[in-house]
């Protein structure tokens, strides 16, 4: 899956678009976060100060994708879980859980392209 930036068309994004950055100060992508066996998302976002704004692209995101967010990386207050501790208490696999990570942070990296050509 590969999408690149288009000021004409939203529905296009880029997976290297800049998202953050590491404790390193190292710029962070959105496929840097896909790749990254455990990603360090929410983490990198609240370390800048920006986690109210990560929570604005939640809007985008259904209820079982913002649960499974909201858990996976320790959101409102809520204790950072494994995918396999998810799919326990959903009563699903383990790799579909993986599936709804993935497309919910997609959904919110749209949101974010979408956001940031529209202020350009």
């Amino acid at each position: 899956m590969h999408f690149r930036a288009d000021k004409k068309n939203s529905k296009n994004i880029s997976l290297n678009e800049q998202v953050g950055f590491d404790k390193d100060g190292n710029e962070i992508t959105f496929l840097d976060i896909l790749k990254t066996p455990k990603p360090d998302f929410a983490l990198d976002i609240h370390n800048q100060n920006n986690i109210s704004l990560l929570k604005d692209y939640f809007k985008v995101l259904n209820e079982r994708e913002k649960e499974i967010i909201i858990k996976r990386y320790g959101l409102n207050g809520e204790e950072e879980v494994t995918q396999k501790e998810i799919a326990k208490e959903m009563g699903i696999s383990r790799s579909y859980v993986s599936r709804i990570e993935k497309r919910a942070l997609t959904k919110m990296l749209r949101e974010y392209i979408k956001n940031k050509n529209e202020s350009i």
